[in-house]
C-alpha cells in the first residue's frame, strides 16, 4: 500500500525536499528529522525503498506522507522525538531508526582541539566508533574534509546509496559528523565526497578508520577497538630500561607476510595469531630483544611492502582483525620481546581512495609538485606546515603507542623529509623562506613528534632511518635535536659491507672503511642495520656478497657478524640473514626454512644466538653502546694482514678484548 501523497508545501520548502531527495542538500539535519511544530514535531525522512513510511512509538503508529516530486521524502506529525521508522514496499516491511533525528556526538572541546589542528587524540574523535549515542547503539562517523561542499557515508548498510546519509557539517572546524543507529562492527564503508563545487569525487577510505577490507578491495572497515584484555603490565612497568642506551638491543627485522608460509593452504602468510606463537618462539629463542615490522598500516599493494600505506590507523587485515594484532604483541611481551613498528610519514600513495586530493583540493598533500611530489617512488608528500595535517600524523603515532602497546617506532626514509632538495635537480625544489634546504616543517613535526610520544608513553623509543650527516638526529629537541632515541648508522652499513664484498686479496687498499665508522660512532645513539633494503632488489642475500667459495662465504659472513656485534651500536638484522640465507629476499615467497638443516647455514644460525646470548650477557659489549669511554683501539692499522682488534668496557671493571 503506498503512502498518501502531499505537495512539498506541505513540509519544508520543494527546492529543499528535492536536494535531499537527490543527496544534494549540504546540510540535512536542518530538512530531514523532527523539528518541533506546536505541541509535537513534524518528521521529515528520506527512505527511497519505501512506498509507505510511518514512525513508531511503542506500540503507536504514525503514517508519513510521500511528497511530490522528491521521491522518498515522507513527512508526518509525532508527538515526540524518541521514535523509529518502518517502511514498506512489496510486501516486505523493515524498522531502523532515523539517523537525523540524534544530535551531534562530539563535543565542545573536540571541536575546539579540532579546529585548532590540535587534537591529540585524534583517533577517538575521527574515523568509525561503535558506541551508543541518545540510548542507541550504532557507529558514529567523522571525517575531516573543510572544503568539501558536502560528505555522504555510504556503505553495505546503506547499499552504497550516496543519497541517504549526508553527514552533518561541525560548523568550522572543517569535520562531518553522522550517527547511524545498528551499525556495528564488521561494515564496510567509504565517504562519498563532492568537492567545492558540487562535484563527485571517487569514493574515498577513512584516513582514521581501524580496519579495512582486503586487498585489492578498498573499503573502510568498522572495528570496534575498546576492550582488549591486556596481560602486559609487568612489561610495560619495565620496558624502559630495556630500552635504554645502556642496554643489550638485537633487532630481528620482518616482513610478516614473507617470514613463513602455509604451502598446503595456497601459500597464505600467517596469521596474526600464528605468528604470536611462531615468531615471537623463534625470536625469542634466537635470543633477540626486539621484533621489528616493516609497516602493517594498510596498504593496497603487496609489492610496496607496507611502505605506500592509505590506512595509517588500521592494522593490515592480511593477518587478522585489531585485537589479533594486539594478540602478537601481547605474546611477544609475555616472552620479554619488544615490538617496533616501521612508520611512514614520508609519504603516501596516489591511488584514488586515498589521500590525495581528498576533498577535491590538495588538503594532505602540497599544491606545487615541487614540494609534494616524490620523483622517485611516485607518490605524494605530506604538507607538513599545515597543523591539521601535521597533528594527523603525531596523533597517528601516539594512537600504536598507546591503542596497541607498540614499544618503539622506527621512521622510514626520514632523509627525503628534512631536505626540499631531496633527489632533485636544480630547479626541482622549492626553498625554505631562508633560501636553503631544510624542510622546517617536517623538522618540527619530527621534534613534536618526539617530544609528544616521549612524553606521553614513557618508556618507548624511536629510531629514525637517515642516511645523511644531519646533525643532532638522536640528541633531544630541548638541545636543538630532532629528539630521537636512536639513528640508523647507515654510513657503517655501506662502508662495511663495500669492505667486505671484496676479495680479501684487496682488502688491504680499503681497511679503513671498517675502521672510519668509529670517527662518529659517538656522535648519535646509533643502530648498526643491516636491513631488508641491503639483500633486495640484486643486492643478493648476505651470504651472496661474501667473495669466493662456498666454505669461504660462509667464514667471511661469520667473521662479519662476530665485528658487527663487537662493534658500539645496538644490532638490527633482517629475517633469514640470520641463517645465511642464499637467494636474497622475496616478498611473496617464504623464507628458505628448510636450509636450517644444513651444517653451513645452522652454523651461522647458531653463531648468531651465540653473539645475541654474549651481547645480552655480557656489559661490556652493551652498557657503552653510545659512549666514547666503552671503546678503545688495540690495533687498528694493521691493513696488510687485515687485522682488527679493540678493547669494549661496560663499567670500571668489565672490559672484553676482540
Amino acid at each position: 500500500m503506498s503512502a498518501r501523497r502531499v505537495s512539498s508545501r506541505k513540509g519544508a520548502d520543494s527546492s529543499a525536499l528535492l536536494a535531499v531527495a537527490n543527496g544534494a542538500h549540504d546540510d540535512p539535519f536542518a530538512v530531514l528529522g523532527p523539528h518541533e511544530d506546536g505541541s509535537g514535531f513534524r518528521v521529515t525522512a528520506f527512505d527511497p525503498a519505501a512506498m509507505s513510511l510511518e514512525a513508531v512509538i511503542g506500540k503507536e503508529r504514525f503514517p508519513l506522507d510521500a511528497v511530490d516530486g522528491a521521491e522518498g521524502v515522507f513527512v508526518g506529525a509525532v508527538p515526540a522525538r524518541d521514535y523509529r521508522l518502518r517502511g514498506t514496499a512489496a510486501g516486505t516491511s523493515w524498522e531502523y531508526d532515523d539517523p537525523y533525528r540524534f544530535g551531534p556526538v562530539l563535543g565542545e572541546m573536540d571541536e575546539y582541539l579540532l579546529g585548532e589542528g590540535a587534537h591529540k587524540r585524534l583517533w577517538e574523535a575521527l574515523g568509525a566508533h561503535v558506541t551508543q549515542h541518545e540510548g542507541v547503539s550504532g557507529t558514529h562517523f567523522a571525517v575531516w574534509a573543510p572544503n568539501a561542499s558536502r560528505v555522504a557515508l555510504i556503505g553495505d548498510f546503506n547499499h552504497w546509496d550516496a543519497r541517504r546519509h549526508v553527514m552533518r557539517r561541525r560548523g568550522g572546524t572543517g569535520v562531518w559528523e553522522i550517527f547511524i543507529p545498528g551499525v556495528a562492527d564488521g561494515a564496510n564503508y567509504k565517504f562519498q565526497i563532492f568537492g567545492p563545487h558540487g562535484e563527485p569525487l571517487p569514493q574515498k577510505a577513512d584516513p582514521v578508520g581501524f580496519g579495512s577490507e582486503h586487498p585489492p578491495e578498498q573499503a573502510s572497515v568498522v572495528r570496534d577497538i575498546r576492550g582488549y584484555g591486556w596481560r602486559d603490565t609487568a612489561w610495560m612497568e619495565t620496558r624502559a630500561a630495556l630500552q635504554a642506551r645502556d642496554a643489550p638491543i638485537s633487532i630481528y627485522e620482518v616482513h610478516l607476510p614473507s617470514w613463513r608460509r602455509v604451502a598446503e593452504e595456497g601459500n597464505r602468510s600467517l596469521s596474526y595469531v600464528e605468528l604470536a606463537d611462531q615468531l615471537v618462539n623463534y625470536a625469542s629463542d634466537m635470543g633477540f630483544t626486539h621484533v621489528e615490522f616493516l609497516p602493517v598500516s594498510e596498504y593496497p599493494f603487496d609489492g610496496s611492502w607496507g611502505y605506500q600505506p592509505v590506512g595509517l590507523y588500521a592494522p593490515t587485515i592480511r593477518h587478522g582483525t585489531p585485537h589479533e594484532f594486539r594478540d602478537l604483541i601481547d605474546a611477544a611481551h609475555a616472552k620479554g620481546l619488544g615490538v617496533i613498528l616501521d612508520w611512514v610519514p614520508g609519504h603516501f600513495p596516489t591511488d584514488a581512495h586515498g589521500l590525495g586530493q581528498f576533498d577535491g583540493t590538495p588538503l594532505y598533500e602540497h599544491a606545487d609538485p615541487r614540494e609534494g611530489f616524490h620523483q622517485d617512488w611516485n607518490t605524494l608528500i605530506y604538507n607538513y606546515g599545515r597543523v591539521e595535517v601535521s597533528n594527523y600524523l603525531i596523533a597517528n603515532a601516539l594512537y600504536w603507542l598507546e591503542e596497541y602497546h607498540i614499544d618503539g617506532l622506527r621512521v622510514d626514509a626520514v632523509a627525503s623529509m628534512l631536505y626540499r632538495d631531496y633527489s632533485r635537480a636544480d630547479g626541482e625544489w622549492v626553498p625554505n623562506k631562508d633560501g636553503g634546504r631544510e624542510n622546517y616543517e617536517a623538522i618540527a613535526m619530527l621534534q613534536r613528534m618526539n617530544t609528544e610520544t616521549y612524553g606521553a608513553m614513557p618508556g618507548i623509543m624511536t629510531a629514525a632511518e637517515e642516511s645523511t650527516s644531519f646533525p643532532a638526529v638522536s640528541q633531544p629537541v630541548s638541545s636543538g635535536g630532532l629528539g630521537f632515541g636512536y639513528k640508523w648508522n647507515m654510513g657503517w652499513m655501506n662502508d662495511t659491507l663495500d669492505y667486505i664484498e671484496k676479495d680479501p686479496v684487496y682488502r688491504k687498499f680499503h681497511h679503513h672503511q671498517m675502521t672510519f665508522g668509529l670517527v662518529y660512532a659517538f656522535s648519535e645513539n646509533f643502530i648498526l642495520p643491516i636491513s631488508h633494503d641491503e639483500v633486495v632488489h640484486g643486492k643478493g642475500s648476505m651470504l651472496g656478497k661474501m667473495p669466493g667459495s662456498e666454505w669461504e662465504k660462509f667464514a667471511n659472513l661469520r667473521a662479519y657478524y662476530g665485528f658487527m656485534w663487537g662493534h658500539p651500536g645496538k644490532k638490527l638484522l633482517f629475517m633469514g640473514q640470520e641463517f645465511a640465507q642464499g637467494p636474497e629476499w622475496n616478498h611473496e615467497a617464504q623464507l628458505d626454512w628448510h636450509v636450517t638443516g644444513h651444517e653451513s647455514h645452522g652454523g651461522v644460525q647458531r653463531l648468531v644466538r651465540d653473539l645475541n646470548t654474549l651481547y645480552r650477557a655480557e656489559p661490556s659489549l652493551h652498557v657503552k653502546d653510545c659512549d666514547p669511554d666503552g671503546f678503545q683501539w688495540i690495533e687498528a692499522d694493521n691493513a696488510e694482514d687485515s687485522i682488527y682488534a679493540w678493547l669494549r668496557r661496560g663499567g670500571p671493571r668489565t672490559q672484553t678484548s676482540l
